[in-house]
């Protein structure tokens, strides 16, 4: 995949959205309309069937120099070869994932002794086979936890209501001004953006964005894809 800092478009393929349609085609037409990232979400689905969806998945975005995203599930984003993993606050600072030791002996990296709150996870450094981690914030205060345990990007959202998380209030586009001063590092807005309101999402300092369902919803993918694209590009 290319450089996350050179990442715009940011897909996915969400089980709660296919109504029935092939996840290999949907990731073939994600492809063709020009992501970048391809996150496969499957909050309902069981850990086997989440390993079997990514390993139908991978090699097509793998052929078209895509990046794949394992949402929460670090180990099956391990054993299929994903380039990262998303993780909630929750999932990566509360244990939900992993405990303490096991956090620190899959990702092979070290505590921090000098930051506060101790449990903070600095360093990452996964190894060349192994996915990097990007982190879910949604408030100045979840960003900054989240910057010092140096993930490989941060998501900022959710930015409008959006039925994908029915019941986080959005974090609004004062956020999105917020991170566009402060975080130096690749990151996304997300939550609710579409292509009637991209345009202030940009304009607040978003370069990257995530979209789920105006996508999703679209009766054509590719071109909805390319629609996204086409907006970034000329605000940009």
């Amino acid at each position: 995949m290319k450089p996350l800092a050179d990442c715009r478009l940011y897909t996915f393929i969400d089980t709660g959205y296919l109504r029935g349609r092939d996840p290999t085609e949907i990731a073939r037409q994600l492809c063709e309309g020009g992501s970048d990232l391809v996150q496969l979400r499957a909050k309902n689905s069981a850990p086997d069937e989440i390993r079997r969806l990514a390993e139908s998945i991978a090699p097509i975005l793998r052929e078209a120099n895509v990046g794949l995203v394992i949402n929460d599930h670090y180990d099956i984003a391990k054993e299929v070869g994903a380039d990262l993993c998303h993780l909630g606050q929750e999932d990566f600072f509360d244990n939900n994932v992993f405990g303490r030791a096991e956090r620190c002996d899959a990702l092979n990296i070290r505590v921090s002794q000098e930051l506060a709150p101790p449990e903070i996870i600095v360093g990452i450094s996964t190894g060349p086979s192994a996915p990097l981690i990007g982190l879910s914030t949604h408030a100045p205060e979840q960003a900054e936890r989240a910057l010092a345990a140096q993930p490989a990007y941060i998501a900022i959202g959710p930015v409008y209501a959006t039925g994908t998380k029915p019941g986080a209030k959005p974090v609004t586009l004062e956020y999105v001004r917020w991170a566009a001063s402060h975080v130096t590092i690749p990151w996304f807005a997300i939550g609710g953006i579409n292509l009637e309101n991209i345009e202030e999402v940009v304009a607040a300092g978003a370069k990257r964005i995530c979209v789920v369902s105006a996508i999703l919803h679209a009766p054509d993918i590719a071109q909805a894809c390319r629609e996204f694209r086409k907006r970034l590009d000329s605000f940009n």
